[in-house]
């Protein structure tokens, strides 16, 4: 039943076979030429799927209990854009989103997409500092935010408190903002269960009440939009501290998203599961732009990413797909484990995508023999290159999907330069700095011309690289294999240490649950390895079993000097773990005289 999912002739047709007879000589490959690169608006792609795919389903909100066909969604997606032109959005006017995954931010999208308007998501757990600063650095001409905001094991957090902060008179109709001068509208989505009296908000207007200002049987008249123009501006979550806007096109994004659904052979008949959040590029476009290229249904199970209601959405909607970081994976794979969920009901998954940090060999296993996703693929990317450019096949050598990050993706190419020379490509298998290059890669910083300086590098032919950071090898192949963070590299008595190495090893190990690595200041070795883990549920193990199991399977200097048992990690929202603060909590502890027993 799944195989028919992916008839043969379309998967010919889309994907097509990558040469692994073409040897490399040196660390830079390019990806397929074809297919064609789309050369559309977002808008424009999406009416051709409409035209094909209307009566099919686009978007499930479970939580919500709603759902929209391909058609209904272009209908209310093209009511909202006439609501945002009648309050006064005009083509390149930023337009925040502060929501989680729900129907409205999936109208959203389109609405702004269609009149040439840029969409800015923000983290819904933004802070009002966070908010006004993006706001004020971008001049956003209006806001869409949600009565309360939903984050993973929280409870519900009124916005009321930030929307007073941003607006210091809630009780005129006029909207005056000192902190956003540029800030004309807020619009209001009401997801409170009256739990929030947002008839208070005097300047804000509903988001139901501008989409009915906004019907209309008329064909919504399109301005005139470039494939290249600014139409997203995301912002970095990073494992940093201090979060870039990138300005992302038509072109970036909708190609991006439509090779992205390509590799994973992607049609109709798909269900995606997508608890990463819209807000950030996994689930914006790895999710829904690779879904609505290929006239697959996304489903949203919960507003913030909750494991029990993942798994009851994957059951309940038979979905095809599931995609994860592997903070999400390890919790819905815990739940299957201790029986709080029955096994079964996974036998239609069949792909799916891990991203968003290194995934352990361990946990993809799992994830290839509990949950049947034996076709999952893994994705590499940043923000900045909108965001994917390596990919697995669904059919890649199960060694290389465990091992690597697959080959790049069409139209994309890629070389791993020496960190200390960036002029000079390294040999096959030798780490350095991966650096990216195509149609993929951002335009800019926003307002930042001396940080979009640091990381787009022209060579010597003028074409311009994007730097990731990121430290990666090449094999003969052309597979690529993320080490690690070029910042996050422990030197150890001038030994280099990568903690995926450690992290895997210690993965494995049955009393682990979770584990992170980073390197700690050491007056004799300069850094050394310090492990974060959390325990299964019910352990007993102990530092020195840690370090004895590390130090019979890996070379001594990377055994742990320091062992942290801890209940979680501090992340971003997309569920990348921050090592900067795993270090500066080590740190602290170590300083307490903690860690060595």
């Amino acid at each position: 039943m799944r195989r028919a999912l992916r008839p043969l002739p379309i998967s010919a047709r889309i994907q097509p076979k990558l040469c692994r007879r073409c040897l490399l000589t040196e660390s830079y490959a390019r990806g397929p030429h074809e297919p064609p690169l789309l050369e559309q608006t977002v808008g424009e792609h999406f009416e051709s799927i409409v035209s094909k795919f209307g009566d099919r389903t686009a978007v499930i909100s479970r939580h919500q209990r709603a759902r929209l066909t391909y058609k209904a969604l272009d209908k209310q997606s093209s009511d909202f854009a006439r609501g945002l032109l009648s309050r006064g959005v005009e083509k390149g006017d930023r337009v925040a989103v502060s929501l989680g995954n729900n129907i409205e931010y999936a109208i959203a999208t389109y609405g702004i997409f269609k009149i040439g308007a840029t969409l800015v998501p923000l983290n819904p757990g933004f802070n009002a500092q966070q908010v006004i600063s993006a706001l004020a650095h971008l001049k956003a001409s209006h806001l869409i935010i949600s009565a309360e905001t939903n984050l993973p094991r929280k409870k519900p957090r009124s916005n009321v408190p930030l929307l007073q902060q941003l607006i210091p008179d809630l009780r005129t109709q006029k909207l005056e903002s000192e902190a956003v001068p540029s800030l004309h509208e807020v619009v209001l989505v009401d997801n409170s269960k009256g739990r929030v009296d947002v008839s208070t908000l005097v300047p804000t207007i509903n988001f139901d009440v501008l989409l009915f200002d906004g019907r209309s049987s008329d064909r919504l008249s399109r301005p005139g939009l470039h494939p290249d123009e600014i139409v997203n501006i995301q912002f970095t979550s990073g494992t940093t501290s201090t979060p870039k806007a990138a300005c992302l096109s038509h072109r970036s994004i909708l190609n991006n998203g439509n090779s992205i659904g390509d590799r994973m052979l992607l049609t109709e008949r798909d269900i995606v599961c997508c608890p990463p959040p819209l807000f950030h590029c996994f689930g914006c476009i790895l999710g829904y732009m690779a879904t609505a290229t290929h006239g697959s249904a996304i489903v949203f199970p919960t507003e913030a990413f909750d494991p029990h209601a993942t798994l009851k959405s994957v059951q309940e909607e038979k979905c095809t797909a599931l995609y994860g970081v592997p903070t999400m994976f390890i919790a819905e794979l815990e739940l299957l484990h201790n029986g709080t969920i029955p096994y079964e009901g996974f036998e239609q998954l069949r792909t799916g995508i891990a991203a968003g940090s290194s995934i352990p060999a361990e946990l993809m296993r799992k994830l290839h023999k509990i949950l049947n996703l034996t076709e999952l693929t893994i994705c590499y990317g940043m923000t900045e290159t909108s965001p994917v450019s390596a990919m697995t096949t669904t059919d890649d050598p199960l060694e290389k999907r465990i091992d690597s990050v697959g080959r790049l993706l069409p139209h994309v190419e890629a070389k791993v330069v020496d960190p200390a020379d960036r002029t000079k490509i390294v040999a096959i298998g030798q780490k350095g700095e991966l650096a990216v290059h195509g149609y993929l890669v951002m335009q800019e910083y926003w307002g930042d011309p001396d940080r979009t300086a640091e990381v787009m590098i022209p060579d010597d032919s003028g074409k311009v690289w994007m730097h990731t950071g990121d430290e990666a090898e090449m094999d003969a192949e052309g597979y690529v294999k993320i080490t690690g963070r070029i910042k996050d590299l422990i030197i150890r008595g001038g030994e280099n240490i990568h903690p995926l190495e450690v992290e895997n090893c210690l993965f494995a190990h049955p009393e682990v649950q979770e584990v992170s690595v980073v390197g700690l200041a050491d007056e004799r070795y300069g850094e050394v390895v310090a492990a974060f883990i959390i325990a299964q549920q019910g352990a007993n193990v102990t530092v020195e079993q840690i370090r004895s199991w590390v130090r019979e399977k890996l070379s001594h200097h990377l055994v742990p000097k320091y062992v942290f048992w801890v209940d979680n990690y501090p992340k971003t929202a997309s569920g990348k773990i921050q090592k900067f603060k795993l270090k500066e909590e080590g740190l602290k502890l170590v300083r307490e005289g903690k860690g060595l027993t």
